[in-house]
């Protein structure tokens, strides 16, 4: 697995590729945003590590950007910033995870497995639609539909919402959604998957006058047409 990390501290992305190499995977570290795309025209990677504070264009627009036009591969913030807004931003531009420095590199090992666990699962041959009133789900394509208008999702979004749905009706737990979606168990995870929530809402619900994302307080989210 090819992974490409953009952090302009030289040490930590030495340490960083030294310890993912170790473990198997090949590393390269690039320090501003413009060498990363200069980078993946050159190479093809499985997962890319963006830091938010680097020159030229920072991880943020990075992840922005690769966002318009790829929406598989995985993208991992690894930043300094702990800040709730930050966080949230980085959610909407379509980062599947974020991990605030410093961490513990197991940890970091843990985020990327169990991330790249998910991109590479294999699809199931037997066309699966989701129907909830008028949200339809095709989950052979990971395409997503409310009234007939599509919908665009980030991976861990489009996991989230298939989860919800193949519970049909039933609430699921947030620690539920965390082994799920995540494959891990993070102390982060519980307000990971509300702001998660909160970025579904918005695209599945807002502007219908029927609500389908549903909260039941003290134990988790259903996904369910409420008449």
């Amino acid at each position: 697995m090819n992974i490409l990390l953009l952090e302009d501290d030289f040490k930590l992305s030495s340490e960083i590729c030294i310890f993912l190499k170790t473990n198997g995977y090949n590393c390269k570290a690039v320090y501003d945003g413009l060498l990363f795309f200069k980078e993946i025209k050159l190479e093809q990677y499985d997962l890319y590590i963006l830091d938010i504070n680097v020159p030229s264009l920072n991880g943020l627009e990075v992840c922005k950007t690769i966002r318009q036009t790829e929406n598989k591969i995985p993208i991992l913030m690894l930043t300094a910033y702990s800040d709730v807004d930050d966080k949230v931003q980085a959610l909407e531009y379509g980062a599947d995870d974020y991990l605030v420095k410093p961490f513990h590199t197991n940890e970091l090992l843990a985020r990327i497995k169990a991330l790249l666990r998910r991109s590479t699962t294999p699809q199931i041959v037997n066309e699966i639609i989701y129907t909830i009133d008028d949200l339809e789900i095709r989950a052979n394509e990971m395409k997503v539909s409310r009234a007939g208008k599509e919908i665009l999702l980030t991976p861990k979004e489009y996991k989230l919402l298939e989860l919800l749905a193949m519970a049909k009706g039933r609430v699921i737990s947030k620690q539920t959604i965390s082994e799920k979606v995540w494959d891990i168990h993070f102390e982060t995870s519980t307000n990971t998957i509300e702001v998660f929530i909160s970025l579904l809402r918005s695209k599945i619900d807002k502007g219908f006058d029927t609500p389908l994302i549903h909260t039941r307080p003290g134990y988790g989210y259903y996904l369910k047409e409420v008449k």
